[in-house]
């Protein structure tokens, strides 16, 4: 062989390995070509589940909005609720303080008119609040806002009606504070 002939069997040589390396090029691209499709079908599956967990994460934060902003509301409306039992047995005090005083004796008439001012004072600042006072006298029993005491048989009235109260009950913006204790009629037997 002479020096001509060796370079171009050399670059022969080159040439042979370079369609055979381009060979298996061409179908690891038909390969890839074929992946194609899985690929984007993974790449969409990703991306809906990504969506779902994001559209799940907006409810969520919506549901916790809303549930603070309930939270909050009920705070403002039922905030007062410990300070109002705490304030019901003085309430129920004076009551039972002016019901037992006579307002006929000129040495306690002033007493009885300051009582009761007080008490009025009580009850309005009561109603500023939303506090509503349960006196079921002669209405018909229900066990949502009464609590029954006792029963006794009268033909005077009705059965199931509330004959007396006795400790009067009450309502802060719709929702029970305390029942009202009652006197219930029932059927003569």
């Amino acid at each position: 062989m002479s020096e001509n002939d060796q370079p171009q069997a050399e670059n022969e040589e080159t040439v042979v390995e370079e369609v055979e390396s381009t060979e298996p090029q061409a179908t690891e691209g038909e390969a890839a070509e074929a992946e194609l499709p899985k690929l984007l079908e993974d790449a969409r599956a990703k991306a809906d589940e990504h969506w779902d967990m994001y559209m799940r994460g907006q409810a969520e934060l919506d549901n916790v909005r809303r549930r603070a902003e309930r939270d909050v509301q009920n705070a403002h409306k039922f905030g007062i609720e410990k300070l109002i039992n705490e304030l019901l047995p003085i309430m129920d005090s004076m009551e039972l303080g002016l019901a037992a005083v006579s307002s006929d004796d000129e040495a306690t008439k002033q007493l009885v008119e300051g009582m009761e001012l007080t008490l009025k004072m009580f009850q309005d600042a009561f109603g500023k609040f939303g506090v509503t006072v349960l006196d079921p006298q002669g209405e018909a029993f229900n066990p949502e806002f009464h609590q029954a005491m006792s029963m006794q048989e009268t033909p005077d009235m009705e059965p199931n009606t509330v004959m007396a109260v006795m400790q009067k009950g009450y309502v802060l913006n719709d929702r029970l504070i305390r029942p009202a204790m009652v006197m219930v009629s029932k059927a003569a037997g």
